[in-house]
């Protein structure tokens, strides 16, 4: 699933590919946003980590689960 996330005051996003489905990747934001924690710690697909404040979270956009399809459809 890819994820897209706004960082205020940054004129990029930061995108990235994940294993994690789209319920814990918001379950994991809320929580962390409620709880008034400093940071959201995401891993892509790859193994990378990604630490974003979240002071400065602007938006996380969740793409679609599955994954595109490649050829011709008949």
């Amino acid at each position: 699933m890819e994820i897209r996330i706004g960082i205020a005051n940054t004129g990029r996003e930061l995108n990235f590919d994940t294993n994690e489905s789209a319920a814990d990747v918001k379950k994991s934001v809320a929580t962390a946003l409620d709880s008034g924690a400093a940071h959201i710690e995401f891993t892509d697909a790859k193994g990378n980590a990604y630490l974003v404040p979240t002071a400065s979270l602007a938006y996380v956009e969740l793409g679609s689960e599955e994954s595109r399809r490649v050829g011709f459809v008949a």
